[in-house]
This record gives structure tokens, sequence and C-alpha cells, in this order.
């Protein structure tokens, strides 16, 4: 599904991403560990085009994204990837299933069918009685799953998540974690992972560590999965 090529990215003389290169295959569920600093989340926005790298090429489904237009880009984003980050960045002033539904708006898509399938979305991910709560009325891990629901609601072929635990209590974390591979039994969901929790990272299929900007090792984990 996703194939990274010899990624290099520098900020001016600093040199954050150093020739790496990876895969994801479909279903899969791989984490990202290593210290501050080490060129993770850099690493995630280039995988995921937020950013765009010195050098290297990223394929998505076959797409050579950084070969698209601005754009086209935007739209590719929209439609095949979903982003979680650490702060769940709801808008406070629209309820959760409003929040799930914005990036349906965002493609113009009718008001009463996106909220349908916002409803949905948040079913699956335990929130059913939740709907109409604004973000301020709901947990730290009731925001998260909004924020998830709402990464999922365009069902796009991977999801992006950078540190999606790392403000949540032990309980809340291993709950979400949990939810990921709930997501990829139901859903055949594809994730690319980042966190500093490497036991939660033993949940995943595969965990990468990254030091000084490249990749140092690869762990594979034995995850009993089933076959979708």
């Amino acid at each position: 599904m996703l194939t990274a090529k010899s990624l290099f990215k520098n900020y001016g003389s600093l040199s954050v991403v150093k020739d790496v290169s990876l895969h994801v295959n479909e279903g899969e569920i791989i984490s990202i560990v290593g210290a501050s600093g080490a060129g993770k989340s850099t690493l995630l926005h280039l995988l995921g085009a937020l950013d765009k790298p010195d050098r290297g090429s990223v394929l998505i489904n076959n797409t050579d994204i950084f070969k698209l237009s601005s754009k086209k880009q935007a739209q590719f984003r929209n439609k095949n990837l979903g982003f979680v980050f650490q702060f769940h960045h709801l808008l406070p002033e629209f309820t959760a299933v409003e929040n799930v539904s914005m990036p349906l708006w965002i493609n113009k898509e009718g008001k009463k069918e996106a909220m349908m399938k916002a409803e949905k979305m948040l079913e699956v991910v335990g929130l059913s009685g939740r709907l109409n709560n604004k973000p301020s009325e709901l947990s730290g891990g009731e925001q998260q799953r909004v924020a998830i629901a709402r990464a999922l609601i365009n069902k796009p072929s991977l999801i992006m998540a950078d540190e999606p635990t790392g403000n949540l209590d032990s309980a809340n974390a291993q709950a979400i974690h949990q939810l990921f591979l709930d997501l990829r039994e139901q859903m055949g969901q594809t994730f690319v992972m980042i966190t500093h929790n490497e036991e939660l990272a033993g949940m995943t299929d595969r965990t990468l560590t990254m030091k000084d900007g490249r990749i140092v090792s690869e762990q594979i984990h034995a995850i009993e999965k089933t076959t979708i």
C-alpha cells in the first residue's frame, strides 16, 4: 500500500531524515518509536505529504504523491489519508457529530447524509451516546475517539497517527490502541503510528526504531488477527 524510497529532509543545516526507506502492507499496523528528535514526526509528515522531502519518493496505492500538483496532492490526502494527532484539534463550538462531519462538508456532501455517516462512524468508535456533546463535555479519551472517527469518515486507505495517546492516561491509551486493532479487524484499516510507549507499540504488527534520522531496527510482533 505504501512504499517510501530513500527519503531525505533537511531544515537548513540540520539533517532530520536520512535515507529512510520502508513499506507498509494493506491491513497492517506499524509503529515508529525512538527518542525525541529522532525524526519520527518529520518522517510521518513526509509519508502523508504534509511536508515535501528534499530527495526520495512516496508511493501510496501506486501513486507517486510528490509528482502531483499541490492541488492534486490535497485532493489525494483528503480521499486516501486520515490523520490523528496528539492534540485532537476538534472545533470547540461544534458537537461530536458535527466535528466528524466536517471532512464530508468540505467535500460538499449534503448535510443530512454527512451527519448520518458521522453518526455511524461514532458508533463504530463506541460513542453512539455522545453524538451531541461538544468537546468540552467529553473526556480526553472520548475526544480522541471523535478525532479518530473524523479521520476515518472518508474511508481512507491509510491512517497516520502521531502520538495519538500522548495526552491520555494509561487506561485510555490502551483503549485507543485496542480500538486501532479492532478497526483493522472490522474494516481492514491500515495504520502508521508514532508512539513513545514501547509496551503499546508491542501491540502492533511491526515496530520500526528511529535514531538520528534513520531507521536502525525493525521488530516483528506476533499479533493474532482475523483474516478480512
